[in-house]
């Protein structure tokens, strides 16, 4: 879990904090420019407790299909 400290890089803000007008709070697997968001990015938010994973893609295995986690949503929302 991530301690109160740890601030989120810019990339990381900008990942989760597309998963607020989300349902369910959904994370993009691309950005706006269709790009796929570095695998760094989303583990690394994984691993602070602010994303979890939500299901796995059966067509596309090695994407990570995640959701904001009650703690990442109020760390982009102090943002």
């Amino acid at each position: 879990m991530a301690s109160a400290k740890e601030r989120p890089t810019d990339f990381q803000i900008n990942w989760l904090k597309r998963g607020l007008a989300q349902p369910g709070g959904k994370l993009p697997l691309f950005d706006e420019d269709g790009q796929r968001y570095n695998e760094r990015t989303i583990k690394s938010c994984l691993e602070r407790g602010w994303a979890q994973p939500w299901f796995s893609n059966p067509l596309k295995p090695d994407w990570l299909v995640c959701k904001l986690t009650d703690e990442g949503r109020r760390l982009i929302e102090r943002q």
